[in-house]
């Protein structure tokens, strides 16, 4: 089964807590804190396998997390950090996050390799924390969390040439007769029902061959099996179109270019920006003939070379390789990809201010990523470490802009959904 769309849940590890510890130990007087920081949370990692061409193997697991980093403990000694988790995915992968639909990467070639999510960090034991005024500090950090995100993983295959038309008019009986593809062919409507590709040999370079299967009218709105496959046109640097010259299936062979390239159009205008090559296929048969001349008439005033071709019978093929490969060379415009945003924010929070607002009378909210992490560091259930928090908000004039906006003893302060009465 050919799978190339897919969604799943990915999360990285959360950071070990920093260890509260002290050192008790014989003919040692001034022992003093020693608590251990909490190790890194594992980071999810994706990187392309070129022996995959498929996300079938999504469709059974869903969910990968990464190990989550150990806590510290006593004698300075430091969590382990935990094991990333690397996910295998074909060339052409594009990773989109599902809500906002924005690509958070796109692993186009082979052997790229992406942190898609970095592992929390580890909390600061209570060793970091003394100073000559506070010799004993009784609090440490808590571990970073890590971030989870739905991505949708959508393969577009990546292909030289890409060979587009009606079914049943020969793509895979070409593809078969010009490269090491053994595609499965019969004589009816969807027989393909994957792409397939296919190495073409020599004619001074190597190319890929690409067949896109299930075209037909309509497709860019859904109808038959070619909007599912659309997308695997947009990588390809060539399109070549098949055609029944022959209008053995009752069409006609200009018609039926002109209906493959308003699906193109209708899909994405750009595609038509491709050079495009058109392979007079079935010209065995003696109505043939008619066909090719009246494609050559419509298309070679146009710059669209028209090649006679048999892929039944194999004749034709190696000046139409030949062709592509010309076209190929002549294509100097680099294929695009989609742009990645920036998954890391960690510095532009950093600088984010943060935001007090008073909803009602005697009620502030305080929102904002400094404040937020502050919460996730320290562990405020503790005394000193209620007290490390409460200095944070004074330092960063939190509390002077509360108290600008009306706040008085007994009023209450939201921060990350956690509520405070404030007293001096």
């Amino acid at each position: 089964m050919f799978v190339d769309t897919v969604k799943i849940r990915i999360k990285g590890g959360d950071g070990g807590n920093g260890c509260v510890s002290f050192r008790r130990e014989k003919y040692v007087p001034n022992g003093g804190p020693d608590g251990g920081d909490g190790g890194k949370g594992g980071d999810v990692i994706f990187e392309t396998d070129t022996g995959l061409n498929t996300l079938m193997d999504f469709r059974f697991k869903r969910k990968f997390q990464a190990q989550n980093g150990a806590d510290g403990s006593g004698r300075n000694c430091f969590g382990k950090g935990g094991d990333d988790v690397v996910i295998k995915v074909p060339v052409g992968t594009i990773i989109r996050e599902a809500s906002s639909n924005k690509v958070m990467a796109d692993l186009s070639k082979p052997s790229d390799k992406r942190i898609l999510i970095q592992g929390g960090r580890g909390g600061r034991g209570n060793q970091h924390f003394a100073t000559p005024s506070r010799q004993a500090p009784k609090y440490a950090e808590k571990g970073k969390s890590s971030k989870d995100y739905d991505v949708v993983l959508e393969l577009k295959l990546i292909a030289d040439a890409g060979i587009i038309g009606f079914p049943n008019v020969g793509k895979s009986t070409l593809l078969s007769m010009a490269t090491n593809a053994n595609p499965k062919i019969a004589n009816y409507h969807f027989t393909t029902l994957a792409p397939n590709l296919g190495v073409v040999r020599g004619y001074d370079q190597d190319f890929v061959m690409a067949d896109i299967p299930g075209l037909v009218e309509g497709a860019s709105k859904g109808v038959g099996l070619g909007h599912d496959f659309l997308r695997h046109v947009e990588r390809t640097k060539v399109l070549v179109h098949v055609v029944d010259a022959a209008g053995s299936e009752g069409g006609d062979p200009v018609e039926d270019i002109e209906k493959i390239n308003g699906e193109l159009y209708s899909y994405d205008p750009k595609l038509l920006n491709k050079p495009q090559i058109v392979a007079a296929n079935k010209m065995d048969i003696p109505e043939a003939k008619e066909g090719f001349e009246r494609l050559k008439a419509v298309y070679e005033p146009k710059g669209v070379q028209v090649y006679p071709v048999s892929a039944a019978a194999n004749q034709g093929i190696q000046e139409l390789l030949h062709g592509i490969a010309e076209a190929l060379k002549s294509y100097n415009e680099a294929v695009v990809f989609e742009e990645d945003f920036d998954m890391f924010e960690e510095e532009a929070e950093k600088k984010a201010a943060f935001t007090v607002t008073k909803p009602e009378e005697n009620f502030f909210v305080v929102e904002g990523p400094g404040p937020e992490r502050m919460m996730g560091y320290t562990n405020i259930d503790t005394e000193k470490g209620f007290a490390f928090f409460q200095k944070y908000m004074k330092d960063r004039g939190i509390i002077s802009q509360m108290e600008a906006m009306g706040l008085q003893d007994g009023d209450t302060v939201s921060i990350c959904g956690m509520e405070f009465e404030y007293f001096k």
